[in-house]
């Protein structure tokens, strides 16, 4: 098992098609994500053939809980999260290193890094786009990434946001949120898709009747992006 991951499996074929690297929340572990490894794969067979990957986040002072310490991908500094708050842009940092590692342990395993979909849940959605998208976060000329998936999550360290062109024409977003979120709340969607589309980033948006949690009809949709991205969407519906 890799260290640091809850699961790192691959179908029984020669060739990896391709990787999910899924984030949790604060406060969650890998278990709380990992029935996507199943789930995916009973929406959208072809989802089976991936790498699914499932990183654990440290434990870190949470300051808008007193200063407790808990899993969490970077400390929280207002609450609920809303567009403008301060932010700790230093362990923001950390958690990108955190996941640029494990891209390249799946690199150095046969994944190319253009087949390989990064995503996650509030927190972990967070960190999912800075590592995918911002350049200052980025090794020198690093390479796109297959796509992102942002669930109930927001877009950090904006005032100095910077895309390469490789990276926005090759690397979709699909970023969902619940209509009703009082914890991350529903304006960062509008607001962070827009200022990656104001770098040409192809963001797909997708709202819920929901609050700071997932649904059925939202599990539907991420399987759809995953199967069309890596797979191509002529055949996705097979």
């Amino acid at each position: 098992m890799m260290k640091g991951s809850l699961s790192h499996t691959a179908a029984a074929t020669k060739q990896i098609p391709g990787a999910l690297i899924f984030l949790h929340g604060l406060g969650d572990s890998p278990s709380g994500w990992s029935h996507l490894q199943r789930s995916l794969a009973q929406l959208r067979p072809r989802l089976a053939e991936l790498t699914y990957i499932f990183p654990a986040a440290p434990m870190v002072a949470i300051s808008i809980n007193g200063g407790a310490r808990m899993p969490g991908w970077f400390d929280l500094l207002e609450w609920p999260v809303s567009v403008g708050d301060p932010e700790d842009e230093a362990g923001l940092k950390a958690a990108v290193t955190q996941l640029h590692d494990e891209i390249s342990k799946l690199e150095e395993s046969g994944v190319p890094k253009s087949r390989i979909v990064v995503g996650g849940f509030s927190q972990g959605a967070a960190v999912a786009l800075l590592a995918a998208y911002h350049a200052k976060v980025q090794p020198a000329n690093s390479a796109p990434l297959a796509g992102v998936v942002a669930l109930s999550g927001w877009l950090t360290m904006t005032s100095d946001l910077q895309v390469s062109h490789n990276i926005a024409k090759n690397t979709p977003c699909w970023w969902a949120h619940g209509a009703y979120d009082d914890k991350v709340l529903y304006a960062q969607q509008a607001f962070g898709a827009g200022k990656l589309k104001e770098h040409k980033v192809n963001v797909s948006t997708t709202s819920y009747p929901m609050g700071h949690e997932s649904c059925a009809e939202e599990m539907n949709d991420l399987a759809k992006f995953l199967d069309e991205t890596l797979f191509g969407a002529e055949q996705s519906e097979l």
